[in-house]
């Protein structure tokens, strides 16, 4: 009867063979073939191990799996998998009909499911079995198997599996279900290899989170075993099923191999310190030994990838297409590159009637109309398609915004780059350059030049005691960099210096304007400042230096405040959280949705944004410098500690600590959009991450101090992720909850919050590029004038500005990008607005989100309040754009407003 029992296998109509689970212990297993001898002879054998010692005889063997039988508990396994393209679309093909033929018999999924604990008689205890299809649909595929699990074998710890398919599967979950307890939930969402391709099984632990001093004894070898899988060798090419993370330097950008100058410089070490990217172990080029050939694939772990059905609609793949298809067309049908617009009424033409674009011969082209339905319209008479950009919110409220110079200091404090404005300290203004190479230290901005714009207010010194006077300073930053940025067709730079007086009334008025050329060719320095005039010759030069400047901070924006400060920099938390901390670690737990798709994402950019001769190279200011400006800004400025939005707030005087003031700070300037919403949206975050750590971490420093999965992911983030600042004294300590938290939140903050305010405005902000254009193509005319041109200015002062402005290619490159990275897309995933699984099964982490929830809530709130509050001038008034990009939900599309989990697009 146990030999019947044990082989009896589950019939199903198709009268197939499903075999039923297997049972292993050590010295016997029990599955669907054979593995006791039952000998005919009557003598018992009793067997022996490798050291001669007897183990059991086949009664005493029998005895104990019918003893375990007895107690045993049936329980049904079920996995889900999401159908990808792939699968959906390849009808033929051998691969799929012998996918098909293993679906059939029962045999696509192999599992095994490990017990947390060690039984002291039989060692590891495991049971086996596949699971068969039971349902297929476009959404969701399910197979289920039956197990029986002993009553001696405890909670089920982790389950291992294997694909029997020759494909790849994205594995949403596996839910065991059967126990007096409940199910027991393995939240995969994750893609599985085929064991074609890879003969190691997965491991996907239940959704129980364990600190490693916590961890049962079953699955403290599999944690460090898969912690050393995701650490991978550090050799060879990384293959496309991998999930390996491994460190690299930016040796990516440049295509030497295509054309000498292509040539880029490795961002990495220290000559030019930066953060490290993910490995892929690509061949260097043959004309470069120091770059890595780029290829068409960009590995990147397979985890960190979208699933194909979600790359339909997310906003990755409409960044793709505009990239390579609808930029291609730009280039086509703008063949001069140089040209710019003839007039303001031809940049209006971008919105109003738009501009045919060539037939491709590309196939994916036809889709575009699908892909970038706001862009890409149709003609319905031709069937030709056109380019036609959508109005921005900015100038739909307002058509002259950009003009006003109140709207021009609004924006330093509510616009898109409002974390680059610092208050005065000291006077006079001074470089601290090199006087030898840079000339006179001591600013252009005089005394009687700021006191006859702020005459009747106050005086220069009292306007500093009282923390009126704020400055943009972008003077030593890129003086170095103009000589070489001036050797390069058309752009040009200055380092300059912008003043802003606080009005009663809570508004910035700008001042003045500084632009400074360092000496060069043989010329001495070259400055001027340019001041708000009521003169038409002073007002049109006032412009011009606007527009000047506003190039500066786009590109320092694009550069530093977005591409460096949130994606860059988070690559190497990402890197370090896979490498050391487990999966069933609670801070592994905690971060995993701030991370999600941002290496994706991070690839796209190093293919054809941040690139040799890519978007950013070629529109804006420091043109092939670009990315060595972010590597300054990293090398001169980036902090980690200053990274946390209190602590920015105060470093460059917008705060200082105050008890008695909300969130701990008084702001310089009360009404600060960006500051205000900020502080509340870093409070709730603090908040949700102190409820969490200190569930975890209830005995304070000892238990942090001695979690070595967490303080081996802190030193890997400063000692190898940004190990060109590893010697730095700010790095904070992490050594109590306290530390934890605060280093946690940043983090966080990083990840959702600034991102949000420097990415979901770009296009009501930047889509009519007048109000912030990405280049400054030609000097001042009142720097070494020709006759002709100066002529031409007091002729015609509108056109000066308008061959200054970007040309036709770079506006319409730059808006088309712009208006894709602003798109929320279907199914963006909004911070505190979905629970991960693993918090939900806790019932104290999850009260502790649902009130983290509750506030995101009150904080929409409160928004929208601020935004209808008249005294609030910075937010609110005739034609002002309310300040959302820090509400925390949005609808899909270009809102300028919804903050996600993560850095994904």
């Amino acid at each position: 009867m146990l030999m019947q029992q044990i082989n009896v296998s589950n019939i199903r109509p198709n009268c197939l063979i499903l075999h039923k689970p297997c049972l292993q212990g050590t010295g016997h297993i029990i599955n669907s073939h054979p593995c006791f001898e039952f000998p005919y002879q009557k003598k018992q054998r009793r067997y022996r191990n490798r050291n001669g010692c007897s183990i059991k005889t086949v009664t005493e063997a029998k005895n104990e799996v019918i003893e375990i039988e007895k107690n045993s508990t049936k329980v049904k396994a079920t996995v889900s998998v999401i159908p990808t393209v792939v699968g959906i679309l390849s009808e033929l093909g051998i691969e799929r009909g012998l996918d098909d033929i293993k679906d059939l018999i029962g045999q696509s999924i192999f599992l095994e499911l490990l017990s947390a604990q060690l039984d002291p008689a039989l060692e590891k205890v495991s049971i086996k079995g596949y699971v068969h299809l039971t349902h297929r649909s476009i959404e969701e595929i399910k197979y289920e198997g039956e197990f029986e699990v002993p009553g001696s074998f405890g909670e089920i710890g982790a389950i291992l599996v294997e694909n029997e398919h020759h494909r790849e599967m994205f594995m949403r979950g596996i839910v065991v279900d059967g126990f007096l307890t409940g199910p027991v939930n393995f939240t995969c969402e994750s893609w599985v290899h085929s064991k074609y391709d890879n003969p190691d099984k997965r491991v996907f632990f239940s959704n129980k989170s364990y600190l490693p001093s916590e961890t049962p004894e079953g699955l403290k070898r599999l944690r460090e075993e898969e912690l050393i899988i995701l650490r991978g060798n550090g050799e060879g090419e990384r293959k496309k099923f991998e999930r390996i993370y491994d460190y690299d330097v930016y040796n990516d950008l440049g295509n030497p191999d295509t054309d000498p100058e292509l040539k880029r410089h490795v961002l990495g070490g220290t000559q030019h310190p930066y953060p490290r990217r993910c490995r892929t172990g690509r061949p260097r080029c043959q004309t470069d030994p120091l770059s890595e050939k780029r290829s068409n694939s960009v590995y990147v772990p397979r985890d960190e990838c979208f699933s194909e059905v979600k790359q339909v609609t997310f906003s990755t793949n409409t960044l793709h297409s505009g990239l390579h298809a609808l930029l291609p067309a730009l280039r086509t049908a703008i063949i001069d590159t140089n040209l710019g617009f003839p007039l303001f009424s031809s940049i209006d033409d971008l919105f109003n009637q738009g501009f045919n674009l060539p037939p491709s011969k590309d196939k994916g082209f036809l889709n575009l109309r699908t892909v970038l339905p706001r862009l890409v319209k149709c003609v319905q008479d031709t069937r030709n398609d056109f380019l036609r950009f959508e109005t921005p919110a900015t100038m739909d409220k307002d058509r002259f915004f950009w003009f006003r110079d109140e709207e021009f200091g609004r924006q330093t404090i509510a616009g898109l780059n409002p974390c680059c404005i610092q208050l005065v300290t000291e006077w006079p203004l001074k470089s601290k350059l090199d006087p030898n190479i840079y000339g006179p230290a001591e600013s252009a901005i005089t005394t009687e030049i700021i006191e006859r714009e702020i005459s009747g207010f106050t005086t220069v010194e009292k306007a500093i005691k009282e923390k009126k006077l704020f400055i943009l300073d972008y003077h030593d930053f890129f003086l170095p960099l103009v000589e070489e940025v001036r050797k390069l067709e058309g752009t040009t730079l200055y380092g300059s210096r912008t003043l802003f007086f606080l009005t009663h009334d809570g508004t910035l008025r700008p001042l003045a304007i500084e632009l400074t050329r360092p000496p060069m060719d043989g010329k001495p320095q070259w400055r001027q400042v340019f001041t708000p005039s009521w003169h038409s010759t002073a007002v049109w030069l006032w412009r011009l230096a606007k527009a000047h400047v506003l190039a500066h901070d786009s590109s320092y924006h694009q550069l530093v405040s977005h591409w460096l400060r949130t994606h860059c920099c988070t690559e190497p938390y990402i890197i370090a959280t896979n490498r050391q901390l487990s999966a069933m670690h609670p801070i592994y737990r905690l971060l995993l949705p701030h991370f999600r798709y941002t290496m994706e994402i991070n690839v796209l950019a190093r293919e054809a944004l941040i690139n040799a001769d890519g978007i950013i190279e070629s529109s804006f200011t420091p043109k092939k410098l670009s990315i060595l400006v972010s590597s300054m800004a990293y090398d001169q400025h980036w902090q980690f500690d200053l990274q946390a939005l209190p602590n920015d707030l105060i470093h460059r005087g917008m705060a200082e600590k105050d008890p008695n003031a909300p969130h701990g700070l008084k702001l310089a300037i009360e009404d600060y959009p960006y500051a205000n919403d900020g502080l509340l949206l870093w409070d709730a975050i603090k908040s949700w991450v102190t409820d969490y750590v200190k569930h975890y971490y209830k005995e304070s420093s000892f238990v942090v101090e001695k979690d070595e999965e967490l303080q081996a992911w802190w030193e890997e983030i400063k000692n190898v992720g940004h190990g060109d600042k590893k010697d730095e004294t700010w790095w904070p300590n992490l050594k109590t909850n306290e530390d934890l938290i605060e280093i946690l939140t940043t983090i966080v903050w990083i990840t959702s919050g600034h991102h949000a305010a420097v990415n979901f405005g770009q296009y009501n902000y930047a889509g009519y590029f007048p109000n912030r254009p990405a280049i400054a193509r030609n000097n001042m005319p009142t720097e070494d004038p020709l006759d002709q041109e100066w002529e031409l200015f007091l002729e015609k002062p509108e056109v000066t500005l308008l061959n200054c402005f970007p040309s036709q290619i770079q506006a319409t490159t730059v808006m088309t990008v712009l208006d894709i990275l602003s798109s929320h897309s279907p199914d963006e995933e909004y911070l505190g607005q979905t629970i991960e699984p693993a918090w939900e099964e806790d019932p104290m982490v999850k009260a502790a989100f649902l009130k983290f929830k509750g506030k995101l809530l009150e904080l929409e709130g409160v928004i929208d309040e601020r935004n209808a509050d008249s005294t609030r001038n910075n937010r609110n008034g005739a034609g002002i754009l309310p300040y959302e990009l820090l509400k925390p939900t949005s609808e899909p599309g270009v809102t300028g407003k919804g903050v996600p989990y993560s850095i994904s697009i």
